[in-house]
C-alpha cells in the first residue's frame, strides 16, 4: 500500500509541477518551506529541523535574504532571538517549488465527477492532518 500512495503521489507531482522558473537548491526550498509552515522560526529551529549546523544554517538564510526571500526580525522582548519571516517574493518562491500548478490542477480537476473530488480532498485533508499530528515540528 505504501508503495502505491508513493507511485501514485510521485506521479502527481510529476505531471502537475509548475515550471520552475529561479535556480535554487533543495536545501533552500527545504528552509522557505519550514519558514512558511512554522511561524516565528529562528535559524536554531531551521538548524535543529534540517539537521545541520547553526552556522550553515545562518548561512543558507544569509543567502535566502540577500536574495530578497527573507527578512530577519529581533524580538523586542529578547534582542539575542531573530525570527526568520518570508517575503512576498519568498512566499511565491516556496510556492512553485512545493506545490502543484493551479492551472494545470484545475484542467484535470475538470475531468472529474462530484464524488471524486469529495474523496480526494477529503483523503489528503487526512494524510495532512495525521502528518501534522505525527511529525508537529
Amino acid at each position: 500500500m505504501m508503495n502505491n500512495i508513493n507511485n501514485d503521489f510521485t506521479a502527481i507531482y510529476y505531471y502537475l509541477h509548475p515550471e520552475n522558473q529561479v535556480n535554487i537548491s533543495h536545501q533552500s526550498v527545504r528552509i522557505l518551506q519550514f519558514i512558511q509552515k512554522e511561524e516565528g522560526a529562528t535559524v536554531q529551529d531551521v538548524a535543529k529541523t534540517l539537521q545541520i549546523s547553526p552556522n550553515t544554517a545562518s548561512e543558507h538564510i544569509k543567502k535566502l535574504e540577500r536574495n530578497g526571500w527573507v527578512t530577519k526580525n529581533r524580538l523586542k522582548d529578547d534582542q539575542r532571538i531573530v525570527n526568520i519571516n518570508l517575503t512576498e517574493e519568498g512566499l511565491k518562491i516556496v510556492k512553485v517549488n512545493t506545490e502543484l500548478d493551479s492551472e494545470k490542477l484545475s484542467k484535470v480537476w475538470a475531468t472529474l465527477t462530484s464524488e471524486q473530488k469529495i474523496e480526494i480532498e477529503s483523503a489528503f485533508h487526512i494524510l495532512s492532518e495525521a502528518a501534522k499530528h505525527v511529525y508537529n515540528h
